[in-house]
């Protein structure tokens, strides 16, 4: 009798604080490209709920976003000035390296983030060019840092502390904005929910850019129809040259 007691009482606890997981929505599923596309911005909601029915949430917690772009090679090369003239000395290969890459958090990584977490997921923009890089050792270090440096600078890579707000306690809306030359393809945004600097749940969400029109209609004949693409510009530059001959004749 008293063990069966004691198994009630255990599952009653249990009941009481239930695992957490995690249900999470992107405001627009597709960007379009448009020739007066000037960028975009994308919220990102997202509630924490009990894993089991009855179970009560006892938080606080934290979120973490990660907005990862279509994967690119890329090759990042030295320049060297060797008698007043610049040539490339040296270059390192990233493979698969992110073309877009955002992390937003509801506070300091390091606050609300154990490091074995960080670097578990690939956080930081720098663990993404270490991934990407095809060499080892400082040389990936010191051209992956020059790399995550000059997309920061585009506006592609970037790491905001506060780029994610709590509603409630466990609702919470970020966001993230594409710059006009983002890459087309699709976007992941995976979603960390952390307590006590632990992982508790985490869940993925996509949508895609993508060009339309004629700008998407020159996008595709390019890769998938080179010839038509090849006679259309020359009609198109044949057909600009007898027209600014036109007008200026005149």
């Amino acid at each position: 009798m008293r063990r069966l007691v004691l198994a009630l009482l255990l599952m009653l606890t249990a009941s009481g604080a239930g695992a957490e997981k995690l249900a999470s929505t992107v405001s627009s599923a597709t960007v379009q490209i448009t020739s007066s596309f000037d960028g975009a911005v994308l919220s990102l909601f997202g509630t924490i709920e009990p894993d089991t029915r009855g179970a009560a949430l006892t938080g606080p917690y934290n979120v973490v976003v990660v907005i990862t772009g279509p994967l690119q090679d890329r090759v990042t090369r030295l320049k060297t000035n060797n008698w007043g003239i610049w040539t490339n000395t040296d270059q390192v290969t990233f493979k698969q390296f992110p073309s877009f890459y955002v992390v937003l958090a509801s506070g300091k990584l390091d606050n609300i983030a154990s490091p074995q977490i960080i670097a578990e997921q690939s956080v930081l923009p720098d663990q993404q060019a270490r991934d990407a890089a095809q060499v080892q050792g400082v040389k990936a270090e010191e051209f992956g840092t020059q790399l995550v440096r000059l997309m920061t600078q585009e506006h592609h890579f970037a790491v905001e502390e506060d780029g994610v707000r709590f509603l409630s306690d466990t609702a919470y809306v970020g966001q993230v904005t594409l710059p006009s030359d983002v890459a087309n393809g699709p976007f992941l945004a995976h979603t960390l929910v952390l307590k006590d600097k632990q992982l508790v749940a985490e869940g993925t969400q996509g949508f895609s850019v993508r060009k339309t029109g004629f700008e998407n209609f020159v996008f595709v004949a390019s890769r998938q129809q080179p010839l038509l693409y090849g006679i259309v510009c020359v009609i198109l530059a044949l057909g600009t040259g007898w027209l600014a001959g036109v007008v200026f004749r005149r």
